[in-house]
């Protein structure tokens, strides 16, 4: 099955079904990238009563460190880490903790679109939150914040991990990244695993929600009787 086609399979689910395989697969933190919010509305780019379908490509990563680090920048000289920005990705950036800057704002994400980047994720805070909105394309993030990139941090890394609330995110790894539930990494070595796990985990939800709204079972009992052996 090509990327294409996984991601495709993917689609069928929400980022609660994706957490949901993950966590049987003992990954960590079930793959869920906490506290991370959707800062451009959907319905920038569909009515309000259109279905909020996920955003699903693999990470490209990107980061950031406290402006004082003597942590040289590995990228090459007088290039900006959007040029470098890889199509058909989603860019997630990693900004240290506790930092009241911005890390990404709408000229940055202009270029990352302009690059064919498909989404931004952002361990952290952006600004011009209205220009980001009118670019339509969709960015995550923690907060938000006047102060530009250089008040606090500074870039010294595209494609390296990343660790988002104790989610390690790889390059390459499938960002899922659902406008309603929120963001989830998938390893991409358990793409497979996850894949093969959903239908089984649905299909039990559908019998659980059945024998509950249905047939007068009891939770615990259509839980018993659904979802162990999974």
């Amino acid at each position: 099955m090509s990327l294409d086609d996984k991601v495709q399979a993917l689609a069928a689910y929400n980022a609660c079904d994706i957490s949901d395989a993950l966590l049987k697969l003992k990954v960590p933190g079930a793959g869920f990238l906490a506290d991370i919010c959707l800062h451009t509305p959907y319905h920038t780019l569909a009515p309000p009563s259109s279905p909020s379908k996920p955003i699903i490509a693999p990470a490209h990563t990107v980061t950031f460190a406290p402006k004082a680090s003597p942590t040289p920048s590995s990228l090459p000289p007088n290039t900006h880490f959007a040029d470098l920005t890889a199509a058909n990705t989603i860019t997630v950036i990693s900004q240290p903790p506790s930092q009241r800057n911005a890390v990404l704002g709408g000229l940055v994400a202009a270029r990352i679109q302009t690059l064919n980047g498909l989404g931004i994720v952002v361990d952290g805070r952006v600004r011009d939150v209205t220009e980001l909105k009118s670019l339509g394309l969709h960015v995550w993030a923690k907060g938000t914040s006047t102060v530009g990139a250089g008040g606090e941090s500074k870039c010294i890394a595209v494609g390296q991990d990343v660790i988002v609330e104790g989610v390690t995110i790889s390059p390459g790894d499938i960002i899922f990244a659902d406008p309603t539930n929120g963001v989830v990494s998938i390893p991409k070595d358990k793409v497979d695993a996850v894949l093969e796990l959903l239908p089984k985990i649905t299909g039990a939800d559908d019998k659980v929600r059945t024998d509950v709204l249905e047939n007068g079972s009891g939770l615990q009992e259509a839980f018993d009787k659904h979802r162990k052996g999974i």
